[in-house]
């Protein structure tokens, strides 16, 4: 329990640094800043690894699947790969959010903060029921094999283009609950109007982001558990890919329509992963070969975006992009 609780506090430290200095002051996150935040925390995360190695050698961490430190890596940086491409379809449902709802680009890391910080929470729970019920029920791999599958032909004919938080049932939800302004004073979550507490677009958007987080997190984390059900893994892995959403989110939110075919790759691996799952106990596919087909899939849908014919050209999609906040 030690040294989770030591990976919590290094959470914690990190978060609190985050809002109380680094970002302190309002201000609109630009591409520059994005892109070393998002080296940041990439590079925190792989360095990560050397910790895994090292916890596992010296057997400081509870073990229950027995993992070989090696392998422990391995599974570790899949999963974190798993979690970070999955965030990209997260990351387009966040601009749609903000556009709705009209957020100013300088109050976006605030909402994205405190988003993140109960995704942690909720992700963080929503782990150990996964992990307890696998170790319990051996046949629950295989629902989870199946919903991966059913996300990703879903996943495959969905149109997000047509998604209005406004529509939303947790919108609709929120105005019974508080009273609603369209109004805001800085970065605010409510403010008084006419002596009554009313929420901000600001908290509108959190709420609907954090819960649109979970509806995500129903597949990531299966997915995770799919390479591995060492809750250590699962959690660190996770969290880590989460932490560097929102950096992410300011990276390439502009750049989404460029990448056509992203979404495809997406399908793939949520479609491999369910498969995975499904003939665990049939066919042990070695985690090279996991990890290699993430990759793959990643690359091969930036390439075709970039290369192929009957996607926008970049000024008309470099247009759509800028209506992005």
């Amino acid at each position: 329990m030690l040294v989770w609780g030591l990976f919590i506090a290094f959470i914690l430290i990190c978060l609190a640094l985050d809002l109380g200095v680094f970002n302190k002051n309002d201000h609109v996150i630009k591409s520059k800043e994005a892109g070393i935040w998002t080296a940041i925390w990439f590079t925190i995360a792989m360095a990560f690894s050397g910790v895994i190695y090292w916890l596992f050698n010296a057997e400081l961490v509870e073990n229950p699947t027995g993992l070989s430190p090696d392998s422990a890596v391995l599974k570790y940086i899949t999963g974190y790969l798993i979690e970070l491409s999955l965030s990209i379809d997260n990351v387009f449902v966040i601009a749609v959010i903000f556009s709705s709802f009209k957020i100013p680009p300088k109050y976006q890391h605030r909402v994205l903060f405190w988003g993140i910080l109960g995704a942690i929470i909720f992700r963080a729970l929503m782990i150990v029921f996964g992990v307890a019920l696998i170790n319990k029920f051996e046949w629950i791999i295989y629902v989870f094999g199946g919903f991966l599958l059913f996300t990703a032909y879903r996943m495959l004919k969905s149109d997000d283009s047509d998604y209005d938080p406004q529509d939303s049932t947790v919108y609709k939800a929120v105005k019974k609950l508080f009273p609603v302004t369209t109004r805001m004073e800085g970065h605010d979550f409510f403010i008084k109007e006419q002596g009554k507490k009313a929420a901000t677009p600001l908290f509108l958007a959190l709420i609907v982001i954090e819960l649109t987080d979970i509806l995500f997190a129903l597949d990531s984390i299966p997915a995770i558990l799919a390479i591995t059900a060492d809750p250590f893994l699962v959690f660190t892995s996770n969290i880590l890919a989460i932490l560097g959403l929102r950096s992410m989110y300011f990276l390439i939110s502009r750049m989404l329509q460029k990448f056509k075919y992203i979404h495809y790759s997406l399908v793939v691996i949520l479609a491999f992963v369910g498969l995975k799952m499904i003939f665990s106990h049939v066919i042990e596919i070695p985690e090279w070969l996991s990890l290699a087909v993430i990759i793959v899939s990643l690359v091969g849908g930036i390439l075709a975006s970039r290369y192929l014919k009957g996607g926008q050209e970049p000024e008309e999609a470099t247009g759509k992009a800028e209506e992005l906040p």
